[in-house]
């Protein structure tokens, strides 16, 4: 089998080989080169043409956001940023510059804490073989758009569906960034949101997203009423899932079941969220590695939902779309650029 050629980019000589004996641990895995800073970092990568680079975003000389430009716009490589900045909108910048993931370094100093990011890097690196890479450099330069659809009047709206539930993975946070950033006024419809993050990034995210979208986007607290206007993102380590009181749907935050692969669990958002709207449900899925959501997909269905997922051309990996097609259920399949006005369409009619 072909293996994965990697180029670990990182100023920290611990981290380099700490990072390096972690790949290497994979038998389809072989580091070919390393860096100390952007500069050099450019260089392995032109002159290795690896298949997959780690990268520090702290470095001298050259940090990881120049080198991240630079890969994109000249030879675009998947990258994975390796970071120490719990909850820092530096991930986020590179997420949007083309990085394919992040991973959360455990602490800033020279710890063997940094190997409990084994299970998670070694999950990362062997999703590069699903990759569509043509994806990686498109999504860095798109930017969102206003919605490409009628909207009647505020006051003649009616909300046909009430809530929309979205699952997301590798490629994710750009995706989101980019349908919302197409709600340009609030609209009669709540959004939930599980994106699979560690903890200590989502309330970030939130507030990133919450600057550039008509609606109002938090990271979900447990009792947090579930409204029209609101986006909840569920809180990266843990599920969200809601319950009725009083006629208000409200947030719960709960600790993951040992079953849960991926956390946030989409399977836990969308069959919770399925038992409480029923038909009056959207069930969103996009791209990312895996199948989760499509367990949720299969209830949500039977309890009357409507189901829409990102197409293979759009996603930048194609499994988490793939499994939710497979189960047959999947009333629409479509690229990142028509979700939004699909949303709209599907929830907003006039009066």
């Amino acid at each position: 089998m072909k293996k994965i050629r990697v180029v670990v980019v990182d100023d920290s000589a611990y981290n380099r080989r700490a990072i390096t004996k972690m790949l290497e641990a994979l038998p389809e895995v072989e580091v070919v080169g390393y860096a100390t800073n952007g500069e050099e970092g450019i260089r392995r990568v032109i002159d290795l043409t690896p298949d997959l680079v780690t990268l520090d975003l702290e470095m001298p000389r050259m940090d990881g956001f120049t080198m991240l430009r630079i890969l994109m716009a000249t030879t675009p490589v998947p990258t994975i940023v390796i970071s120490s900045s719990s909850g820092d909108e530096r991930v986020f910048k590179a997420l949007e510059l083309g990085a394919l993931d992040f991973i959360a370094k455990p602490t800033t100093v020279i710890s063997d804490e940094l190997l409990k990011i084994q299970e998670d890097l070694h999950q990362k690196v062997q999703g590069v073989f699903k990759l569509n890479r043509e994806r990686l450099p498109a999504r860095a330069e798109q930017k969102p758009a206003p919605v490409a659809v009628t909207i009647p009047p505020r006051t003649e709206v009616q909300p046909a569906l009430d809530i929309v539930a979205i699952a997301s993975s590798t490629g994710g946070p750009p995706a989101l960034q980019r349908i919302f950033g197409a709600f340009t006024e609030r609209l009669p419809f709540a959004v939930v949101v599980s994106q699979h993050m560690p903890a200590g990034f989502t309330k970030t995210f939130a507030e990133r997203l919450n600057r550039s979208c008509g609606f109002e986007v938090l990271e979900a607290r447990d009792g947090d009423v579930v409204a029209p206007g609101r986006i909840l993102i569920a809180p990266g380590g843990k599920n969200l899932l809601f319950t009725e009181i009083d006629g208000k749907v409200m947030a719960r935050i709960v600790q993951p079941a040992p079953s849960d692969r991926f956390i946030p669990s989409a399977d836990a958002m969308f069959s919770s969220c399925a038992r409480i709207y029923g038909a009056r449900m959207l069930a969103v899925v996009l791209t990312g590695m895996g199948n989760d959501g499509s367990k949720g997909v299969r209830e949500a269905k039977s309890s009357g939902a409507q189901v829409i997922v990102e197409s293979e051309e759009s996603s930048v990996v194609f499994g988490m779309p793939r499994e939710a097609i497979a189960t047959g259920l999947v009333d629409k399949v479509l690229p990142l650029d028509g979700m939004a006005r699909e949303i709209v369409q599907r929830c907003c009619q006039k009066g």
